[in-house]
């Protein structure tokens, strides 16, 4: 089991759950191609902190669930609680989190540091 970010992130970006989150699991996707597909304007391009979502890397989520009360937009769910409009981002975690070289993942790393 593990958590997983989804649509009410874009635009939002709160990082609440990052700060409570004690594994440092959450990653900051800045692609505009979310905003986009999800209909959620913004200032941008690809690389900006503005665009895109922020996720979870499903390795690393060690299931404590903090990040889920912490979530202001009410973003974040377990994976097997997901609401049926959000499940294919279930997917888009683990694919963001998968695609990224060790390089990438340090650099988009979110920390409460």
């Amino acid at each position: 089991m593990t958590y997983v970010v989804t649509r009410p992130c874009i635009g939002t970006k709160d990082r609440s759950c990052v700060e409570v989150c004690p594994v440092d699991c959450f990653y900051n996707i800045k692609k505009k191609f979310y905003n986009e597909k999800y209909g959620v304007p913004v200032d941008g391009e690809d690389g900006d902190d503005a665009v895109g979502l922020l996720i979870i890397h499903p390795d690393e989520c060690i299931n404590c669930g903090a990040c889920e009360t912490e979530c202001p937009v009410e973003a974040i769910y377990e994976d097997s609680s997901v609401p049926e409009e959000f499940k294919e981002f279930i997917a888009i975690n683990e694919e963001e989190a998968n695609a990224m070289s060790d390089e990438e993942l340090e650099a988009n790393r979110c920390t409460a540091k």
